[in-house]
This record gives C-alpha cells, sequence and structure tokens, in this order.
C-alpha cells in the first residue's frame, strides 16, 4: 500500500534498442509500484547482455517475464490471468519459457512452480544477476527457482536501460527493502530487510542520466528517509558499524544535497518517505536547493490513533500532523500527497470519522486511496479478522475519495493566476494540440504546443483548472534550459 501504483502503466511491455548479436527474444511486463518497473530495467540489461532482444510481440517471444506485485488481491489476479494467456501462447510454441519476477515470485514460488505448474522460472528480486544460471537451468529441461532475499544486493553495479522512457524523466532506485513491518504490508517479506547503494554508484548513475539529456529524476526506495550509508551491510548493522563508519555515513539529507549539487539543472524528486523517518534535515535540504521539487508524498493509510497503533504505523495523528506543519512552514508552496487504507480490520464508524477530519485539516493535494485488502503472510493476516464488511469498505473509500477530489480542486484553484516552470513530458491525452507536464508540486499542467519540444522547461501562466489538471498559456522557456 506504501508505493503509488500508476494504473496507466500496469502490465505494459517493456522494448529497448535491438543488439547485433542477440539471438533470442524476451517479453517482460511489468505490474505494480514505479520500484518494480525499475527493476524489470536491470533484467532487461542483465539479459542484454545474454543475447536477448526485447519484443512486444508475446507470439515472437522466447522467454515471457512477468514482473508482479503482491501488494493488492486484485493485482495477484490480473498476473493470474496474464500466466494463463501465456500459457496458452505456450502450447503453440513449446519452447517457449514463462518466468515470474518479483514480489509474488518470493510468497508463491511453490505453488506456481509446482502445484499449478503454470511457470518454468521463479525469481525473487534481489535474484536477477542469477537469471543467466537459471536460463540454463529451464534450457536444460529442469525448472528454476532462486527467491533467497539477500543482505547486500543493491544493484548498485548494475546500469539499467531505460525502458519504454520519454527520454526526459528516469527512475534511480537508492535502497531496497523495508525493515517498518506495517501489519498490512507484504514488502518486509517479498523484498527484504533495508539496505542502501553506495552514493557514488547514485551519482555515477545521475550524472550519467543528464549526460544523456534527462531532465528529471526521481531517487526510488521503499522508504527513502531509512537511506543510510557507512559501506554496506544492512540498515539494522549500523549500530555495530565503527566510529570512523559513523563519522563518515551519509543518510537521506546528505544524499539528496549531493545529487542537488551534481545537477543542478535536472530536477530531483524522490519517493516514497515515511512520516515516521523523514527528518527536519531533509525537508530543509528540499528548501535550499531550486532543483529538488516541492512536492512531498507522506502517506497515513488513517487518521485514527487506535488503527495506526493496530497497523504498526509508528507514529501518531499528532505526530504526523506537527511534521506537515514544519514542512509547510519551511517549504509554503509545497505540496503533500497521502496513501490512504480504508476498512482495515476493526475500524469503527468513529476511526473512519478520525480520516475524514485529519483529510480536512491538511486538504491534501492529492492522493492514492484504497480499500484494505488482505494479504497473505502480513501480521494482520495472521492476527486479525478482515472484519469490516465489504459494503462498509466501499461506502467509506468513496467518501474518501469524494473529499479528495473537492480538496484536490480546492489545492488547483490556488494556482490560478500563477506562473510555473512546467517540464514537458508528452502529448495531452485529451488533445495531440497541446502539451502535459509537470510542474515543481508535481501538478499535472496542459497548454498549447506552439513551437515547443519535449524535454523544455516551459514558463506557464495557469488560466484555468479541474480537480486533476492545471490548464495554461506558454510564456517562453524558463531560464533551466
Amino acid at each position: 500500500m506504501e508505493k503509488i501504483i500508476d494504473e496507466s502503466v500496469q502490465g505494459t511491455a517493456i522494448t529497448l534498442a535491438k543488439k547485433e548479436n542477440s539471438t533470442r527474444k524476451l517479453y517482460i511486463e511489468s505490474y505494480g509500484c514505479a520500484m518494480n518497473f525499475s527493476d524489470s530495467e536491470i533484467v532487461a540489461s542483465i539479459l542484454s547482455n545474454e543475447g536477448f532482444s526485447t519484443t512486444q510481440e508475446l507470439e515472437d517471444a522466447d522467454l515471457v517475464l512477468v514482473n508482479t506485485c503482491s501488494i493488492r488481491e486484485k493485482a495477484e489476479l490480473t498476473i493470474r490471468k496474464r500466466l494463463e494467456k501465456f500459457n496458452a501462447v505456450k502450447r503453440h510454441r513449446p519452447h517457449m519459457k514463462v518466468g515470474v519476477l518479483g514480489c509474488m515470485a518470493e510468497r508463491l514460488k511453490t505453488k506456481l512452480l509446482e502445484e499449478e505448474k503454470i511457470v518454468d522460472m521463479v525469481v525473487g528480486p534481489d535474484a536477477y544477476k542469477d537469471l543467466p544460471n537459471l536460463i540454463q537451468e529451464v534450457d536444460d529441461g529442469r525448472n528454476a527457482v532462486n527467491v533467497i532475499l539477500s543482505k547486500e544486493e543493491t544493484y548498485g553495479d548494475i546500469s539499467p536501460v531505460r525502458l519504454n522512457s520519454n527520454g526526459v524523466t528516469a527512475f534511480v532506485s537508492i535502497t531496497r527493502g523495508c525493515d517498518n513491518m506495517c501489519t498490512f504490508c507484504v514488502v518486509p517479506f517479498t523484498r527484504g530487510r533495508e539496505r542502501s547503494r553506495d552514493p557514488q554508484s547514485i551519482l555515477q548513475e545521475v550524472n550519467d542520466l543528464a549526460d544523456k539529456g534527462f531532465k528529471e529524476i526521481t531517487l526510488l526506495g521503499q522508504n527513502v528517509d531509512s537511506y543510510l550509508w557507512y559501506g554496506g551491510g544492512l540498515k539494522k548493522g549500523f549500530e555495530k558499524a565503527s566510529e570512523m563508519q559513523k563519522a563518515t555515513a551519509v543518510d537521506f539529507s546528505n544524499l539528496l544535497e549531493m545529487v542537488a549539487l551534481a545537477q543542478p539543472k535536472v530536477r530531483i524528486r524522490f519517493s516514497t518517505s515515511n512520516p515516521q523517518d523523514m527528518t527536519l534535515d531533509v525537508v530543509r535540504v528540499v528548501a535550499k536547493y531550486p532543483n529538488i521539487c516541492n512536492y512531498i508524498h507522506l502517506p497515513v493509510q488513517s487518521g485514527s490513533n487506535r488503527i495506526l497503533k493496530e497497523m504498526n504505523r509508528l507514529h501518531t495523528r499528532e505526530e504526523y500532523l506537527e511534521l506537515v506543519r514544519n514542512i509547510k512552514e519551511i517549504i509554503p508552496d509545497c505540496t503533500v500527497s497521502q496513501d490512504m487504507i480504508t476498512g482495515f480490520p476493526t475500524e469503527t464508524e468513529e476511526d473512519h470519522q478520525d480520516t475524514l477530519s485529519l483529510m480536512k485539516e491538511i486538504k491534501y493535494d492529492y492522493g492514492y486511496m484504497y480499500a484494505y485488502s488482505e494479504r497473505p503472510g502480513t501480521a494482520a493476516a495472521r492476527n486479525m479478522k478482515d472484519d469490516v464488511p465489504q459494503e462498509v469498505k466501499n461506502r467509506r473509500l468513496t467518501e474518501i475519495i469524494a473529499l479528495q477530489r473537492e480538496h484536490s480542486h480546492f489545492r488547483s484553484k490556488q494556482q490560478l493566476g500563477k506562473t510555473v516552470e512546467v517540464l514537458v513530458e508528452g502529448s495531452s491525452k485529451k488533445s495531440d494540440l497541446d502539451w502535459m507536464g509537470r510542474n515543481s508540486q508535481s501538478f499535472v499542467v496542459v497548454f498549447p504546443k506552439e513551437n515547443y519540444k519535449i524535454g523544455d522547461f516551459v514558463n506557464v501562466e495557469i488560466t484555468d483548472c479541474t480537480s486533476g489538471t492545471l490548464i495554461g498559456q506558454p510564456l517562453g522557456l524558463s531560464n533551466n534550459n
């Protein structure tokens, strides 16, 4: 639930330029959060070096991989339907092999391989470097599995290919895993414990992207605020680090500043933050550097202290509100978005009203809202009964979405008359005559194309809005080009 699921890109088949020496075709689909899409770029890079080129035609593939998500039941059901489709094609292409990557792989390895026999290969999030060996196993007629979770693997030495890229925006993973053990979440079990990438490898990747013309980079992690590099190893091992390691350690505020200074013409975003781990040092760095976007995604999940405790969220409503107040004080024009779960076990109408009142107090710019879906293997599934009726969940979710839509429109109207810098990302979905891009606050902005192009930073005067989009007129290129 912590990660933002972009529904518009789910199941996209990815492509990259064909290498001359490629002899086999790879078809790969990705589902879930941005971390999964970033991981697919790592997989494609590894397999490109093994003689695979990508195809968008399933029927042409020699190897089919699906990078999976376990965070919501809907995602798992979608992937199961895709596996049925893959196997239908496989009946006409018996040499074609099917593999499952990512979070579902770790959780359902035995079921997928041995009981249902619907895949040839199961590969967990920390085992992608083992893919050449696993493919050889499959080629030799054996099922292959590696779902071992690593304490060290960060893929910092893999240069990801950029798949389906607009050439403007890119993700750079800085951490893997999560230690927070929220009772509703499978991530600690499917992605392992927190560990951070060497900052030099991150800077190298950022500089390489800038050299290739990328204009915006999102630093990505299950929980970016937990970033901590002290020479390698798990975050929880930091307490046993030497005095020298502790003195030279790099935390997220340090890393963010290093990246901002390295590429002052490149916009920097980050996701996802955790309220219990975010420090005001990070907020001050955001305020200090104009190329760090004034937008913070700050999942809260509930406005009820009782439910937050049941979720094992290590913050209270009051602490969360204080953090938001501090963010707004230090960065007055910063936007804040939320993740919200409704219908968590034992949630009462009073708890629901606490969530609505929190939303009314903050008036989030936008949000990502879900009804609780029990995930096997989580503490909530083991220890709590999913006791809120579905119709109650649906009604509460409808109320939360309606209130967020109202607040989003309110926040959008506050932008009217302002001139904002927009990075052009592509054509508007509604009209080929308009460009679409985002400003620093992550509002989507639409304006006439005129003579501008993808990758330009354009000053746009906001003249109209909907609850989800700002509409404006271009005034010229900004000084950031």
